[in-house]
């Protein structure tokens, strides 16, 4: 159901419907929010889809999923919200008209279409999976579906219902008979056979139903280990839907990336979980799909469905992946062009694998510049690293998805400061795309533990009020909370920071992309620097000047290890200032006692 979003396909609904077929079970699906995007139009769908901020899509479709229990009838949110719903465009009243149309009209519309669109006398159960903004979309189906079809079972899954969420919807939503908690590959097909079989769907493990008025769930079993003998997800319906409905171009070579699945949980998360992700809530423990198996449903997917893009929704990448996948698909030949999730860890030649392998863009959780500000996160990364990782994936051609984050309990305002003060040297590499202050999700450390970061209020996001009805318990269903930090800083504190990403964002939106590239030869180095438009120059540097900054270019590096690297007669003290005079010219970032050159190589691929 909406939101989700309309680019790609769902895993969820594709590997639950082959999982379902695989126990004999009839199973197809039905990926409505592309009927809902064709029907306000795609750029409407996309804003409400694909923007963190009030909960506007759980609001459109909150009427007719509770109706007179519905706490907003009146409209009030978009008149309380104006300010954060600039990015939907036009004056408030223009975007409050367009969105109460929406919730009146468009959605009822919806509702009806769907409710004639399947012979629903035919099925006997409805499953929904609801992550993010889903629920209430949902909701409103299954209301209207067991009104017009009593005989109905509906069964909810997803995120949303991960832990105390799914029990406490479980309890206050009528239409929702079960619920299943935590991953369903194995209770999903003992829940259809219980319920083909006359027993207790309720005794399947993870599986939660009401009771009177409270609901009662048994435990869910251990994360699912046996990924290997996962079938492939069947997206055959979302194809046939979205280019029937033009949401998506129909053509020979589809340019859809098609959600594949090679690991679960966050094998870091595991030893440190970062203080402000609310991921894997109960799935933590990490497990990954064997190399041969990747390959072969790689292969398998791009066959069945003619796309050779592959979006993987791990949080984090297997780093034996660098050794024994990437490596065999760049051998073989295939022209696969991949999306990851990784750690920021990574090194020159780690990126020279990912980039041989097909993989064109990167989610490496960078978050800051400042290592401080790392270590407050928890992410077992440094700053040196962050500015590597840019460095390499610019050299080889990776596009890089990251943002800088603040807020965080413990910062200064001179963490903040020093970022600011380093962005003019790294206008070369990719910018962020976003930056901001950190959200307060459920499951996140900060979440589980206030006192020790010294949140004083925590609280669900003031949108909920308005979707809710007032029997649901806000604290026990939401995912994002708003907060309050002893000691944190004024939004005037990342004002400079705030500036200088928006100048680094705007060098890349005109004219050629800055640059800083070096060309060496034994005892010469040769350094252009195009990084601020007429101020290009370059710089020539001789013996050992050259050879100190090349032995910084792969890799963040201390002045002794230099000086151990090549075996200087000078002193560590001399490495030192020869790295503190590259800095002050802009080509070196320090990062306490590591230096990385900032210049990338001019030659090529190598």
């Amino acid at each position: 159901m909406p939101f989700m979003g309309i680019d790609r396909p769902s895993i969820q609904l594709g590997l639950l419907k082959a999982i379902g077929e695989r126990n004999g079970f009839d199973v197809r699906t039905l990926h409505a929010n592309l009927d809902f995007a064709a029907r306000i139009g795609v750029d409407s769908y996309r804003a409400l889809a694909e923007t963190r901020g009030p909960l506007v899509g759980d609001w459109l479709f909150s009427v007719e999923a509770f109706g007179e229990r519905a706490p907003d009838p009146a409209g009030r949110l978009p008149d309380e919200a104006a300010t954060d719903l600039a990015y939907l465009r036009g004056t408030g009243e223009e975007v409050r008209e367009r969105l109460l149309r929406i919730r009146d009209l468009e959605v009822p519309a919806l509702l009806d279409s769907l409710a004639d669109a399947v012979k629903w006398d035919d099925v006997q159960v409805v499953g929904f999976s609801c992550t993010f903004q889903q629920n209430t979309a949902s909701f409103a189906l299954a209301r209207r579906l067991k009104r017009q079809f009593p005989h109905l079972v509906t069964v909810f899954g997803g995120a949303n219902f991960d832990g105390e969420m799914g029990s406490e919807l479980a309890r206050t939503v009528d239409c929702i008979d079960l619920a299943v908690s935590g991953e369903a590959d194995a209770a999903f097909p003992r829940l259809l056979t219980a319920l083909a079989t006359g027993t207790d769907p309720a005794a399947v493990p993870g599986v939660c139903r009401r009771a009177g008025d409270t609901a009662v769930a048994t435990p869910p079993e251990p994360p699912y280990q046996q990924l290997d003998e996962l079938p492939l997800p069947d997206y055959g319906e979302y194809f046939e839907r979205a280019e029937r409905l033009k949401v998506v171009p129909r053509a020979a070579r589809r340019q859809v990336w098609l959600p594949f699945e090679s690991a679960r949980g966050c094998w870091w998360g595991v030893r440190h979980h970062c203080t402000f992700c609310g991921l894997n809530g109960t799935t933590m423990p990490f497990r990954s799909k064997s190399p041969a198996r990747v390959l072969d449903e790689l292969a398998g997917l791009a066959r069945r469905y003619g796309s050779f893009r592959f979006e993987a929704v791990d949080n984090i990448l297997d780093p034996r992946y660098l050794r024994e996948l990437f490596p065999a698909i760049a051998d073989s030949g295939a022209g696969y062009e991949f999306f990851y999730e990784a750690k920021a860890n990574l090194t020159r030649a780690h990126l020279r694998v990912l980039a041989r392998g097909g993989v064109s863009r990167l989610q490496p959780g960078l978050e800051s510049l400042s290592s401080t500000v790392l270590r407050l996160m928890d992410k077992g990364v440094r700053a040196a690293q962050n500015v590597n990782l840019l460095r390499w994936a610019r050299y080889y051609g990776i596009d890089v998805a990251w943002s800088i984050l603040w807020g965080f309990p413990g910062e200064s305002a001179q963490d903040y400061a020093e970022q600011a003060a380093a962005v003019p040297d790294l206008v070369h590499l990719q910018p962020p795309e976003h930056s901001g202050r950190i959200w307060l999700e459920r499951f996140s450390p900060l979440y589980r533990r206030p006192a020790r970061f010294g949140l004083r209020r925590c609280e669900p996001d003031a949108s909920y009020r308005y979707i809710y009805p007032k029997e649901v318990d806000l604290d026990r269903v939401a995912y994002f909370f708003d907060y309050e930090v002893d000691g944190a800083l004024p939004d005037s504190a990342y004002e400079p920071l705030r500036q200088a990403l928006d100048g680094w964002v705007a060098s890349w939106r005109s004219g050629p992309h800055p640059a800083l590239t070096y060309w060496s030869a034994p005892g010469i180095l040769q350094i252009h620097d195009a990084r601020h438009a007429g101020r290009d120059g370059t710089y020539t540097f001789e013996g050992t000047l050259a050879d100190i900054y090349l032995a910084c270019t792969d890799r963040p590096i201390t002045a002794a290890a230099v000086r151990e690297r090549l075996r200087l007669d000078r002193t560590a003290g001399y490495v030192q200032e020869v790295l503190d005079e590259f800095q002050r010219r802009g080509l070196m970032f320090r990062d306490e006692r590591l230096a990385v050159a900032l210049a990338l190589p001019a030659v090529p691929g190598r």
